[in-house]
């Protein structure tokens, strides 16, 4: 079978936003996404289709995904796509006494109780998973993200844009952490969700390699180097062959080949569309920038060391955006002429570069983020030290109107 025409670096994007279904007094998760989708369409389905944007599920019944019907141009106009989605969603989710709420982990959710999976299309690849890694734990039942996919068209193109994105991955979460509490307490990590993603898949710990990507360029040398080992390793497990490279292939950023795109995968959900697509906005210009050589050269750039990275990465989800960058090369790739740099002043530097290819919105989002902190940082702040159920679950409440409202919090 040919592949679909491909569409060039940055000539369009996907985006793909998954959200927690919760019970409105309590806010404890509610696994009951597939009632969700008979509700809409009266029949049981796994995808809804509702113009510029699809509904579907992963894994387990309480989340849902929102992503965009093909190739979107405009974030802002994407932004108000998914929120008028969301709209909806509650609607039809107050039938059953449930709504959406926004954030990459659950404050208080016990996994080991309350997981239900997924109970229709594709559930035996689920089921697999379950035996394999066994999926009750927070790195799997207790995680919402959001996918950036971007186009590529050849190796040329591709070996670009993979290389620019391995080296913007370890500063990502600095804007999108969102995930500061598990089992109603602080885990010391501001991005939660992706320390336990980390530990996911520790049995065959090839499938998420070390999370940042490795250095490769171009399409055989990732099916030598990333797709063939990973095959390897799963088919003692999977001997009759029912997982999938793409699906089984766990690092930040993954190359799908058959789409001609690569989807960013370690960007926690934030409280409201606006923000996930201006975050989106501003890495998609940052990449801009490095594949166009405007601060260093491609060369330089592939031969950013993979385990300088992670490194970087850890201590990214830590302490997020109060971070220090000691590397002065990184920071030079970055068109940086610094010793050190917290990681809130680089991604202002990178703002102040990228500001007139912004809308007024999107630019006030950031500067906020920038400002005032990642979703993690402000949550913990509005929280004061208190760690009880009722103070939880009263900060929770805000997040849920700053997803009906499209607005940003600030505690």
């Amino acid at each position: 079978m040919s592949r679909p025409a491909g569409l060039h670096l940055f000539a369009g994007l996907g985006v793909e936003l998954e959200y927690m279904i919760v019970d409105r007094e309590s806010l404890d998760i509610r696994p009951i996404a597939d009632r969700l989708f008979h509700d809409f369409s009266g029949h049981h389905v796994s995808v809804v289709e509702n113009g510029p944007i699809v509904w579907s599920n992963e894994l387990t019944a309480h989340v849902i995904e929102l992503k965009t019907n093909g190739p979107a141009q405009n974030l802002l106009q994407t932004s108000q796509d998914f929120h008028r989605n969301i709209e909806m969603i509650d609607k039809i989710l107050g039938r059953h006494n449930a709504m959406l709420l926004p954030g990459a982990a659950h404050p208080w959710m016990d996994p080991i109780r309350e997981m239900v999976l997924w109970p229709l299309d594709a559930h035996e690849i689920y089921e697999l998973y379950n035996t394999i890694f066994d999926c009750r734990g927070h790195g799997w039942a207790n995680l919402q993200s959001t996918h950036l996919n971007l186009p590529f068209t050849g190796d040329e193109e591709f070996a670009r844009l993979h290389t620019a994105i391995r080296l913007l991955l370890p500063l990502m979460p600095a804007l999108t952490a969102s995930s500061p509490l598990l089992n109603g307490a602080p885990t010391g990590w501001l991005d939660s969700r992706l320390n336990v993603y980390l530990h996911n898949q520790d049995r065959l710990p090839i499938l998420t390699g070390r999370l940042v990507p490795e250095a490769v360029f171009s399409e055989a040398e990732y099916e030598e180097k990333i797709f063939a080992p990973i095959m390897t390793a799963i088919h003692p497990f999977d001997p009759a062959g029912i997982m999938d490279k793409y699906f089984l292939n766990s690092r930040g950023a993954i190359a799908r080949f058959d789409r001609g795109a690569i989807e960013i995968r370690i960007l926690d959900i934030q409280e409201c569309p606006l923000a996930d697509c201006s975050i989106a906005r501003m890495i998609i210009e940052v990449l801009r920038g490095l594949t166009a050589e405007k601060w260093s050269d491609f060369a330089l750039q592939g031969q950013a060391d993979t385990e300088m990275l992670r490194e970087l990465f850890l201590g990214v989800i830590r302490t997020g955006e109060e971070t220090i960058v000691t590397d002065s090369s990184y920071l030079a790739l970055l068109g940086l002429r610094a010793k050190t740099m917290q990681v809130a002043e680089i991604w202002r530097s990178l703002l102040v570069r990228c500001s007139d290819r912004f809308d007024n919105e999107s630019r006030q989002a950031l500067e906020l983020i920038l400002r005032e902190g990642c979703l993690a940082s402000r949550i913990m702040r509005g929280l004061h030290g208190d760690y009880c159920h009722e103070n939880l679950r009263s900060l929770y409440r805000k997040l849920a109107v700053s997803l009906h409202q499209n607005s940003l919090y600030l505690p």
